[in-house]
């Protein structure tokens, strides 16, 4: 069973325990320690406040297993862009796809957001997987969209619209 919850300081270290995995290849940390997973941490209030970010903790049979969120467009409020990680350990679960679809719920119904996209590289396949799964349609290849080990790469583009 998948439940999310607010991030909460204390999850700072499973956080980057799992967020260290060398096997991340297609999700760039920028958080060196786990003072500074914290300090980001510390940050989740006032996002909510600012209705900028809404971050959870995915929990699976009660065990911290990975993160998901939605950042809302500060030009367009319609518009979020999910985005979420899971342990090495628990893939292949299908705890990203039910994070998706609990966190997709908040995001139309509690944040009344019109339109939810989840952008990924290419090459990621398990992350295709999750978008179709929780029925979000391929909308085209964004070129040069995001930064990633120096480097501009390509993504895809998925999005839902309630």
């Amino acid at each position: 069973m998948v439940e999310l919850r607010y991030q909460r300081v204390s999850d700072a270290e499973r956080f980057f325990e799992i967020l260290s995995n060398p096997n991340f290849e297609f999700f760039e940390v920028n958080i060196k320690s786990v003072e500074e997973e914290r300090e980001w941490l510390k940050k989740n209030y006032e996002k909510r406040e600012k209705n900028q970010e809404y971050n959870y903790t995915i929990l699976y049979q009660g065990e911290i297993v990975g993160a998901c969120g939605v950042m809302v467009d500060q030009h367009r409020e319609h518009i979020g862009e999910m985005g979420y990680f899971i342990d090495e350990e628990y893939w292949g679960k299908g705890i990203a796809t039910e994070a998706v679809k609990k966190l997709e719920k908040i995001a139309f119904e509690e944040l009344e957001l019109i339109r939810l996209e989840i952008r990924m590289e290419p090459e990621n396949t398990a992350s295709i997987k999750v978008a179709e799964k929780c029925g979000y349609s391929k909308e085209g290849l964004v070129k040069k969209a995001y930064l990633r080990d120096g480097v501009y790469r390509d993504c895809l583009l998925y999005a839902k619209v309630r």
